[in-house]
């Protein structure tokens, strides 16, 4: 996974984005507290959010031993649920007539 950490290539790339005053004051205030510049604040806490929120989507990284668990599990029949059965096959009060 790429990391939002500082690289030794050239940033060329731009950002623009709009702010409330309320907004800028808080992200100035939590940039300087993390000893961080606003562009790094920015940067570091954004790529943080996007890596969390696609890391369950795009990619998984296990040992060959979880792998195989998963497969197998993955390949086994699904347990038969007879309570789960009785209340899926059971009508519920907005099906009664």
């Amino acid at each position: 996974m790429p990391s939002a950490k500082p690289s030794p290539q050239r940033k060329a790339a731009r950002l623009n984005l709009r702010a409330s005053s309320g907004q800028e004051m808080l992200i100035r205030e939590a940039a300087a507290a993390a000893g961080k510049s606003v562009t790094e604040f920015v940067l570091d806490s954004a790529c943080d959010t996007a890596e969390q929120i696609l890391a369950d989507r795009t990619r998984f990284v296990v040992d060959d031993a979880a792998w195989a668990r998963f497969m197998d599990a993955l390949d086994r029949a699904p347990a038969t649920k007879p309570r789960l059965r009785e209340l899926l096959e059971t009508p519920g009060v907005l099906d009664r007539g």
